[in-house]
C-alpha cells in the first residue's frame, strides 16, 4: 500500500525529461519535454515521477536524464 503515500513521500532526486516519443503509449500529454520532474520512488525499469497533471505516475527511465 505504499503507492498511496507516494504524493506526500520526500523527493529522492530530480530527473530531466529528454523526449516524448513513446512506441505503445501516449507520454507526451503527462510529460514536457526539457521539464524537471521530482522522483518519489525508482524501480529498475521505471521512474515513478510526479507529472504534468500533478499526480504520480511510472515511466521508463529511457525518458529521462538524472540531473
Amino acid at each position: 500500500m505504499n503507492h498511496l503515500h507516494w504524493q506526500d513521500k520526500k523527493t529522492i532526486k530530480q530527473v530531466r525529461c529528454i523526449h516524448t516519443n513513446a512506441a505503445k503509449y501516449i507520454v507526451n500529454r503527462a510529460l514536457t519535454e526539457g521539464k524537471t520532474y521530482d522522483v518519489k520512488n525508482e524501480t529498475e525499469e521505471f521512474y515513478f515521477v510526479t507529472d504534468n497533471s500533478g499526480k504520480v505516475s511510472g515511466f521508463y527511465k529511457d525518458y529521462f536524464k538524472e540531473i
